[in-house]
């Protein structure tokens, strides 16, 4: 029954990621607006560009074998940028933008247009990779976290591949100085903000009209968001589908390895084999989440009740016992 569930969530999940854009991508990415998509270029950056023309937009529509699909990617000058939002802490971005920045460098370089000759026998020079990830989730952060592909790999190894990724927390209230200095970033900020808060007392399409109202008038967003407003909702209700459904799957699986874990150890004929076995399964599925990038290290320490060293220790003490089992 369990299975059958975890089954259903997962084709569920799946049609979810289907649907045309999400919002970050329909402000910051759209062809008709770059402006916006400049100006949150030169606030990342420190730069003063103003021609939009610059811009040449990349993005990857659709990965179909991976399920995925990228934000926003373009280039400006010697610069290729990869934008992407998550409402979850993903550990594993770097692993996505590396797949992204490969389908966009191939892109690139088979342009008829392109002048980069791959097997010349002179260094061929590329334009700068820039990997941003724009955080808006509930669960807490800093403002600002570096992650890493390496961190990936084995603790000893010494990857010859490298790919970091910025993660900005843009909740509002953070990254003060950032989101003041672009104002289509801080007025979305602002609306992810108020459509949390109008959820305490509404539903969530409810939630998403009360924002609207609210939102205040100068708001350079604000036309573009109601000419939009059935689309707009679409896409929300669909990254809020997506997140709970998100939630939900780490939870039934969390629940699934204790019940695994209780089942081993009363095999195994220990007196205390029950709850000894429900914690270890518990620790095992914790850990398979973090390996996933469902929830984060920090994440499963908490929910385990342990400090981060102290859980690292008990899930590779859990390993070593299963090895030699």
């Amino acid at each position: 029954m369990a299975r059958s569930g975890k089954k259903q969530k997962n084709q569920q999940l799946d049609a979810q990621r289907e649907f045309r854009d999400r919002l970050f991508k329909f402000i910051f990415g759209n062809p008709d607006h770059k402006e916006w998509t400049l100006q949150l270029y030169n606030a990342i950056n420190g730069s003063h560009h103003t021609n939009v023309d610059d811009i040449q937009l990349n993005t990857i529509d659709d990965i179909l074998y991976m399920g995925m699909k990228n934000d926003v990617s373009f280039l400006i000058n010697d610069t290729i940028s990869f934008y992407e939002q998550q409402s979850a802490i993903n550990p594993n971005m770097p692993m996505r933008y590396f797949l992204y920045a490969a389908m966009v460098y191939e892109k690139y370089i088979r342009t008829p247009e392109s002048k980069f000759r791959i097997y010349s026998s002179q260094l061929q020079k590329a334009p700068t990779p820039k990997c941003v990830c724009f955080y808006n989730g509930i669960d807490k952060t800093k403002d600002k976290v570096v992650l890493k592909l390496s961190d990936a790999f084995g603790e000893d190894s010494k990857p010859d591949i490298e790919v970091r990724v910025t993660m900005i927390n843009i909740n509002y209230g953070h990254n003060r100085k950032l989101l003041n200095s672009c104002k289509p970033l801080k007025e979305y900020s602002w609306f992810g903000d108020s459509v949390r808060a109008n959820q305490k007392a509404k539903t969530l399409e409810g939630a998403i009209d009360a924002a609207l109202k609210d939102m205040p008038e100068d708001f350079i967003i604000k036309p573009f968001l109601l000419a939009n407003k059935a689309e707009v909702k679409h896409m929300i209700l669909k990254e809020y589908d997506e997140e709970k459904t998100l939630r939900e799957l780490a939870e039934e699986h969390e629940e699934i390895g204790e019940a695994r874990g209780e089942a081993r150890g009363r095999a195994e004929g220990r007196a205390e084999g029950r709850a000894e076995g429900r914690e270890e399964g518990r620790l095992e599925n914790l850990a398979d989440l973090v390996s996933d990038g469902t929830i984060t290290l920090a994440k499963a320490a908490q929910k385990a009740g342990m400090t981060i060293p102290e859980f690292k220790k008990r899930v590779a003490l859990l390993k070593k016992q299963t090895v030699g089992a």
